[in-house]
């Protein structure tokens, strides 16, 4: 048996890296069915057949999470009817490498729609419901990011840090109603986002020479990420609400180093 037996998951972002494999964990453990979102259809089909070729129902939602109305209908498909949900993942995020006196209005309000409204609009739903229920978990994956700034990347650092907050605000309020409400920070990861940001071959690099700039040398897996989430979705975390889970290999505990060519 295991340890999510009958449950039912809602995770966006689950086309590639953190969210598939996050999907794909849930589906091991026993999980009966995971609503999975992304923007990429193609994707999407790619990590519906590996959940099925792990015994769980897969509802693939394409949308678009910048769109309000379309984080409504994908939360009303997974609660239609007497359906419930046991944990929700929110995971999807918009990214843009911008200098901060280059962001245009139109980038910075995708950054703030995908990466914190879509968390809040899909968290309420999935906790007016969970409430009735007295029980249910709510996942957040935040960032390292949110603990200062990332070269480059001032909108997604803004967002990750208004993500922790709403995660330790939900959590407060939902505490008597039974509902816990956590979030997973991960450090420098190796995921298709990254190889987006860096190009293959320096990726390709990194795999094989290691990641010095944190102190266990190499970039965190999928798979890392995936179990945070699956401990804080677990029994064994029912003590844990209003946690920011940092999986980052030591990179924000190592302040300092002397600097050499």
């Amino acid at each position: 048996m295991g340890q999510f037996d009958g449950k039912r998951i809602f995770v966006t972002g689950a086309g590639s890296g953190f969210g598939r494999r996050t999907s794909e964990r849930f589906a091991e453990e026993g999980a009966s069915v995971i609503y999975m979102v992304d923007r990429l259809q193609d994707r999407l089909d790619l990590s519906a057949e590996a959940v099925r070729s792990r015994g769980a129902e897969a509802v693939p939602i394409c949308c678009d999470l910048a769109d309000g109305e379309a984080c409504a209908d994908a939360m009303a498909q997974a609660l239609d009817g007497d359906n419930h949900l046991d944990v929700l993942v929110c995971n999807a995020a918009h990214w843009a490498e911008e200098h901060v006196l280059e962001i245009s209005l139109e980038s910075w309000s995708r950054h703030l729609a995908v990466n914190i409204t879509a968390y809040f609009l899909l968290a309420q739903a999935a906790a007016r419901s969970m409430v009735e229920r007295r029980k249910g978990v709510i996942l957040f994956t935040a960032s390292i990011d949110a603990q200062g700034h990332s070269l480059g990347f001032t909108s997604y650092c803004v967002t990750k840090a208004a993500d922790r907050a709403l995660m330790k605000s939900m959590a407060v309020e939902l505490a008597r109603s039974g509902v816990r409400v956590n979030s997973v920070s991960p450090g420098p990861a190796d995921t298709q986002q990254s190889t987006d940001i860096v190009g293959e071959e320096l990726m390709a690099k990194w795999r094989e020479h290691g990641f010095p700039e944190v102190p266990l040398n190499r970039l965190a897996t999928a798979d890392d990420i995936a179990s945070a989430f699956l401990f804080l979705a677990s029994d064994e975390a029912s003590y844990i609400t209003g946690h920011d889970l940092v999986v980052d290999g030591g990179h924000t505990a190592d302040v300092y180093e002397i600097p050499h060519d």
